[in-house]
């Protein structure tokens, strides 16, 4: 669908998510069947299902979907995607949706106010090892946000430690080098993509 025939058919809202999503994600084709609220394994965390988002896009509510915890919930397990019978590109508009909600600070009034700290930690990690360090994160997140369940989670940490299966300190994968090079390549494909 180009620009110029999503804007004559489309709300405000739904016309900025298609126009910021790297590719279309098929929202017209949602038949509002639930399939995908029903699949999702943390779904009952969120506050709009993704049917119910998509119902709030159409309708023109985009402040309240972006200040949803939905998008920050979604664990990118596609399952979703895959279960849809419409083929509707469910967790890439996610995505879409948390940046659109970091753009216009909302994620800030919703409960999910945290999540993108938490996600700009992992990226770190990932940007500087090649994978997560799990008690490195673990710990800067609860220590920014809740100091005291740090105490909460050290008996845990210690085991998993104890017994190999977190690691102490970060390790970087191999191949670094071709890793921040493709990330960067990333970067700015989307950085030019933005400025169209």
């Amino acid at each position: 669908m180009t620009d110029s025939a999503i804007q004559a058919r489309a709300p405000n809202f739904l016309t900025k998510v298609l126009i910021n999503s790297p590719t279309d994600p098929h929202l017209e084709r949602c038949i509002q069947c639930g399939t995908c609220g029903g699949s999702c394994p943390a779904g009952p965390d969120m506050d709009h299902t993704p049917r119910a988002l998509f119902a709030l896009i159409f309708a023109d509510m985009g402040e309240e979907v972006l200040r949803s915890n939905a998008p920050w919930f979604c664990v990118s397990c596609y399952y979703c995607m895959v279960r849809c019978p419409q083929d509707v590109k469910i967790t890439d508009c996610m995505y879409t949706l948390k940046r659109l909600s970091i753009r216009a600070g909302l994620y800030k009034q919703g409960s999910a106010k945290h999540a993108p700290g938490f996600s700009r930690t992992f990226i770190d990690y990932v940007e500087n090892f090649g994978r997560s360090f799990e008690l490195g994160l673990a710990s800067q997140y609860h220590l920014a946000h809740h100091p005291l369940g740090v105490m909460k989670m050290m008996p845990m940490a210690l085991g998993l430690i104890t017994k190999g299966r977190m690691a102490f300190v970060p390790k970087s994968i191999k191949g670094m080098d071709s890793l921040k090079a493709i990330l960067k390549k990333a970067k700015e494909l989307e950085e030019a993509d933005y400025e169209v």
